[in-house]
């Protein structure tokens, strides 16, 4: 094997060969710049997988930790994002009528609770997708969509056009959220009597596409980031990203043009927003921030028995006499989510300390961190003091970039086109099961590679991917698995 083109690409990117290259020498001494033979153990790249041992993620800040007041609102706020909505708010608001599952913590499990899409077997206390445990709860009618299943991820279902009346496709867009499930036939539903929307249908005509949930360990630090930062850090190592065809822009808000910067499309500004929006599409309960029921984007209305409860089934109690109980889910949600720490890196799993800061270098030569950037800083907060002023190392510019026709949803929102998406925050990926933005994949590597197609800014770095040799590889994957 002649090593120069390697030795060369190496310097023309400034940094060293991983130093545990096992070589054996036929001619007896490793000579870089001369055409040397050698001969590289062989071995298999391969995703090390979720990294195993104890949680390191779901913990609220240390500065939260030692406040009691802010730990009565993580707590509180916990204590909501966990509980089961029912449709008559007897146990607990109104859930339906649609909805994709029955509360926060169904989505948000994987480590613990604030996370992304469970599955069975990787942590004791995580069981099937809940998604298939809630689609016929208490009498419900509906049938579990073929997409959905006991080890997959947690989904929603977009639509990306509208339908003719005779069926076929419209060139309308769509790509609204058509909920899974409806509450028909629920013993607590009444005499409503909606009906599922046609998935079948509508994946014959490839015209179904799917999120998966986003995880929300540190959002209080990326909600708390300047958009000047942002800004700044967009406009940094212009000349490297123009070289690797690498631009990105912010999504805005279409009131006030602030960055936005929750979301697979960084569609919302704010977690309050966020957790209003989730818990009226998601789980179908109204609040102050979303009021009104929501019917199927195909639907002209809802009938009027399917409007079970006065509206908003969530709101601020004003009569309550604990300082925590006044709030609304929607600002509980929000408060729990901001106090929320960010994920714990591993230093030594998997692969070792020399593998996970090989993969680190690595992962800064071939061009990943300028889109993923390493940190971020947060501007003053008034909420508590980790929030203040502190390194977010999120591994994301809070971007929106063009992903390339492999990626592309065919849905816009905001200036998100349809191709276009956040990169996506890498911390916490070690304890990570499904990935990319429809969860089609659980392999690192694999995801990895579909990031390049026509059209996407990730090309040049993923060719860099694919010239690495395999020690080089499975450093950057194990550094991965380390976050």
């Amino acid at each position: 094997m002649n090593l120069q083109p390697l030795a060369d690409f190496a310097k023309s990117k400034k940094w060293k060969l991983p130093h545990r290259l096992k070589v054996a020498v036929c001619a007896g001494a490793l000579l870089f710049g001369t055409s040397a033979t050698v001969v590289i153990a062989q071995f298999a790249v391969h995703d090390p997988g979720v990294r195993g041992g104890s949680k390191d993620a779901g913990a609220r800040l240390a500065s939260v930790a030692a406040d009691a007041g802010e730990s009565q609102y993580f707590d509180d706020g916990l204590s909501r994002f966990t509980e089961i909505d029912d449709v008559s708010g007897a146990a607990h608001n109104g859930l339906g009528p649609r909805f994709n599952s029955n509360s926060c913590q169904s989505c948000h499990a994987q480590p613990d609770v604030g996370g992304s899409s469970p599955s069975a077997n990787i942590f004791p206390n995580l069981g099937p997708n809940p998604q298939t445990q809630v689609f016929n709860l208490d009498g419900a009618q509906n049938s579990l969509p073929r997409f959905i299943t006991a080890d997959g991820p947690v989904r929603e279902a977009r639509f990306k056009f509208f339908l003719n009346p005779n069926g076929s496709l419209s060139n309308t867009p769509d790509g609204g959220v058509h909920d899974l499930f409806v509450i028909s036939g629920r013993k607590d539903a009444g005499t409503c009597a909606i009906k599922q929307p046609d998935f079948e249908h509508n994946l014959d005509l490839n015209n179904v596409i799917f999120r998966i949930p986003t995880p929300v360990f540190g959002a209080g630090l990326i909600e708390n980031i300047p958009d000047e930062n942002i800004l700044a850090n967009m406009q940094a190592n212009e000349e490297a990203k123009d070289a690797m065809g690498i631009s990105g822009h912010p999504n805005r808000n279409g009131n006030d043009g602030t960055i936005t910067r929750f979301g697979w499309k960084a569609q919302n500004k704010s977690l309050v927003i966020f957790s209003g929006e989730a818990y009226n599409v998601e789980i179908g309960v109204t609040n102050e921030l979303f009021p009104n029921e929501r019917p199927s984007p195909d639907e002209a209305g809802l009938p009027a028995n399917c409007k079970v409860n006065p509206t908003p089934e969530d709101e601020t109690n004003v009569d309550a006499t604990k300082t925590t109980d006044v709030s609304s889910d929607a600002v509980g949600f929000s408060m729990f989510m901001r106090f929320l720490a960010p994920p714990k890196r591993s230093t030594t799993s998997p692969g070792g300390s020399d593998s996970i800061g090989d993969g680190s270098n690595v992962f800064n030569a071939i061009g990943c961190a300028l889109c993923h950037t390493p940190t971020l800083k947060t501007g003053p907060s008034a909420m508590t003091a980790d929030l203040n002023n502190a390194n977010a190392n999120l591994f994301s510019d809070l971007l929106v970039h063009h992903m390339g026709t492999n990626l592309a949803d065919g849905v816009s929102q905001g200036n998100a086109g349809p191709d276009g998406f956040r990169s996506a925050p890498l911390w916490g990926v070690g304890q990570r099961i499904f990935f990319l933005h429809d969860g089609r994949t659980k392999d690192l590597v694999d995801a990895i590679r579909q990031h390049a197609s026509q059209g996407s800014e990730a090309n040049a770095v993923i060719n860099n991917f694919n010239r690495l040799q395999p020690q080089q590889q499975q450093d950057l994957l194990n550094f991965l698995r380390s976050l």
